[in-house]
């Protein structure tokens, strides 16, 4: 992989780091013959949290400092409530440690630092802190795109979709930790439909054939007062050759592009209006579902009602939430490169339905221009609808960098 999108907070604190010896053994310290002046005063270790701090939040940064000498070892141990250790960085000179991720909720942590001198006198130290105590926690309920429901290659638009169990209240410690790791640069953010939801996508389609890794580093990350993430979870996908396909509800026309070169043209028929339900949406939609049959009810009216219909049809690609597709339509075909005469949907041939199925994406945009009725950017997943300044208005993470990884 080769690059990951991360958010980064500005004007995040800073931890003050108060130099320190208590609770440090050393060797001895010679004097030199001149005037009992130290040669080589020994490493002054300082840890942030101080020790024995209680109630210390999940995602503290724990900081490590050595002045008068260098760091020769740090471990942070959980000692009680939790397993592991907490995985750290040390800087460039050997003098600052500060750990990475997140700790866990209700557990005892025990820090052990070894320190150099110039001459090698040994400076150790140990200290430890509890976290805060949980209250209850929350796990991702869906996320795609996923093998079952998009397959692991997706289309340009496809747009990445967690959905948490709990609501999340903490969305910037959330979202700080949800990570995109790209083989291709990609700028892109996050944007919150409500509590429970929030998706990605790119400033711009995907590049094609990109390789994607979601990491959601959940596990300790406070979600909301005292609710804390249960685990981590990752998913690797493909995104495939670029296809986007338009069509005008005015030309009747649609055209599929596949990497910039036109691979088909289709007669279509879209909504025929009147009633503004009747009007297929203008805009940028996405395949959401590729269905070989699809059994269709009228909208908003029963059985035994004026206009209610049921009809069974075949080969239908699935771009809203409102009831849109497209689909075989054999009883249109008259009227298809000429007139609309469906109740919203996209009718093609039955020839050019089995294709458009066969050669499409979950994720492949498909772009309706010249009807009066917009589609939504909550309608499916019309999230291309907003342009880049409106998605960032509902990102809690305004800055985002592209790093290789």
């Amino acid at each position: 992989m080769g690059h990951a999108i991360r958010g980064s907070i500005q004007g995040a604190g800073l931890l003050v780091l108060v130099l320190a010896t208590s609770c440090s053994s050393t060797t001895a310290v010679k004097n030199d013959d001149a005037g009992g002046v130290p040669q080589h005063a020994n490493a002054a270790v300082a840890v942030t949290p101080l020790d024995r701090t209680r109630d210390v939040p999940t995602d503290t940064t724990i900081m490590v400092a050595a002045d008068g000498g260098t760091l020769k070892e740090v471990t942070v141990k959980a000692v009680k409530g939790a397993q592991g250790s907490l995985q750290g960085v040390l800087s460039a000179d050997h003098t600052q440690w500060r750990s990475r991720g997140t700790a866990a909720p209700g557990a005892s942590y025990e820090v052990t630092v070894t320190a150099l001198n110039a001459a090698g006198a040994v400076t150790r130290k140990t200290s430890s802190f509890s976290t805060v105590k949980e209250k209850g926690t929350f796990a991702i309920e869906s996320l795609m795109p996923s093998k079952d429901t998009t397959g692991l290659t997706v289309g340009v638009g496809m747009p990445v979709m967690i959905t948490f169990d709990k609501d999340i209240t903490d969305r910037v410690s959330v979202e700080r930790n949800l990570f995109i790791h790209t083989s291709k640069p990609v700028l892109g953010a996050w944007h919150w439909f409500d509590n429970k939801t929030v998706h990605f996508r790119p400033k711009h389609f995907w590049p094609a054939r990109t390789k994607v890794r979601v990491e959601a580093r959940l596990a300790g990350v406070r979600g909301g007062a005292g609710l804390y993430g249960k685990r981590n979870q990752e998913i690797d996908f493909k995104v495939g050759r670029s296809q986007i396909t338009r069509g005008s509800t005015n030309s009747h026309q649609l055209t599929v592009k596949r990497d910039g070169k036109t691979v088909r043209r289709m007669p279509m028929s879209a909504g025929q209006g009147g009633v503004w339900k009747y009007h297929t949406t203008s805009g940028i939609h996405l395949a959401m579902s590729r269905e070989p049959v699809t059994v269709m009810t009228s909208p908003g009216i029963g059985p035994g009602s004026a206009g209610y219909y049921q009809m069974t049809v075949y080969n239908t690609v699935r771009i809203s939430n409102s009831g849109e597709y497209i689909h075989s339509a054999p009883w249109s075909v008259g009227s298809q490169g000429y007139s609309n005469v469906s109740h919203g949907c996209v009718n093609v041939s039955p020839d050019n339905a089995k294709w458009f199925i066969d050669n499409t994406l979950i994720g492949d945009p498909i772009i309706i221009t010249g009807s009066p009725r917009p589609l939504e950017p909550t309608n499916g997943w019309g999230h291309w609808q907003e342009n880049w300044k409106e998605w960032l208005k509902w990102s809690s993470v305004k800055h985002f960098t592209t790093e290789d990884v």
